[in-house]
């Protein structure tokens, strides 16, 4: 491989070898079925107190679920995906200029998740962006589709929003003020990660991102309505989850987990490639400050549950994270009380 990118328009007959998994870790695509409950989730219903339910349903049960009516405009996200497509059809060494293998890095190109550390790669390219505050951030953006910075800052303001409105309906379902969870995430932060999972020889041997949970708070995805490609783990089983129009999977990640006291889950996920067309998938991060400090409500722990986690800091979490493995065990693991 001459590029350290994929996304070059060449197309590979047969999978590079540093991207085949070892036997016992592939997808077993054989025996993935698809996920025929899926909770979807109508944000644009007048009975706050079914939406609520649904969510502590939802949170509980499977970690992620999908809403519609969700208040982010079909213009933002049409211009969104396009211009998404129009960055990842440009030249090579247009896009090299972003590359990075550093992921402390605030905005760069890169591909598989953490190339220095990995064994095996995953077949993904990937730009990823801080979003907020987006001043601070919009400048270092790429310049190029023209479009990209005000397309790309538009999509982020209404997501933004959608991922206030949801926590403030996860705090209420845990029986919660429904200010809390925002209160205690601070002034928090935003990437993006625009993912492109480009058409892949052999899909039975790798993943465009194996099994993980993600290290943030909420993560609010859209994907590709005409290719699917994410999977969930449901009672210990891989299951698909369809596109469904019009409507974003919204993630739970380890910090709910912790702050929830274990009681909502956060989602075991994955992609995975097809060998036909290539797959575009955005997903956006809503992240505590830094300096958030991540423990249980007494709410949550005045029936005598113990606390499960360790508080800690969001930076001490997130450092950790990175300095891991995409497939290595759990990082909540490791901040669990004995």
């Amino acid at each position: 491989m001459d590029s350290k990118v994929l996304s070059t328009g060449v197309r590979y007959s047969s999978l590079p070898e540093s991207y085949v998994r070892p036997e016992s870790e592939r997808p077993r695509l054989s025996e993935v079925s698809q996920c025929e409950d899926v909770p979807v989730i109508d944000l644009g219903c007048e009975d706050r107190g079914q939406i609520i339910q649904q969510i502590r349903d939802a949170c509980t049960a499977y970690g992620f679920f999908q809403v519609t009516n969700h208040g982010v405009s079909g213009e933002a996200i049409e211009k969104m995906f396009g211009v998404a497509n129009e960055f990842f059809r440009l030249p090579v060494e247009e896009k090299m200029k972003l590359y990075s293998d550093d992921p402390s890095k605030t905005i760069r190109l890169s591909t598989s998740f953490n190339v220095k550390k990995e064994k095996v790669h995953n077949w993904r390219d990937y730009l990823r962006l801080h979003c907020y505050p987006l001043e601070q951030y919009v400048p270092e953006w790429p310049a190029n589709p023209p479009s990209f910075k005000d397309t790309v800052s538009n999509y982020c303001e209404e997501v933004r929003q959608l991922g206030h409105r949801l926590q403030e309906l996860i705090s209420e379902s845990l029986g919660l003020e429904r200010p809390y969870i925002k209160s205690v995430l601070g002034e928090q932060g935003q990437h993006m990660a625009i993912n492109y999972y480009p058409p892949c020889p052999e899909p039975e041997l790798t993943y465009g991102l194996p099994g993980h949970t993600d290290p943030n708070a909420l993560t609010i995805l859209l994907q590709d309505l005409q290719v699917a490609g994410l999977q969930v783990l449901k009672d210990n089983k891989w299951v698909a989850v369809n596109p469904h129009p019009d409507a974003f999977v919204i993630n739970i990640g380890d910090q709910l987990q912790a702050l929830s006291n274990g009681r909502y889950k956060s989602v075991w996920h994955r992609a995975i490639t097809n060998t036909e067309r290539p797959r575009i998938s955005i997903a956006s991060f809503l992240c505590p400050s830094d300096d958030a400090l991540i423990s249980p409500p007494k709410g949550l722990t005045d029936d005598g549950s113990a606390a499960v986690y360790r508080s800690f800091t969001y930076a001490e979490y997130y450092k950790k994270f990175w300095s891991r493995n995409l497939d290595q065990e759990h990082c909540l693991e490791l901040f669990k009380n004995n």
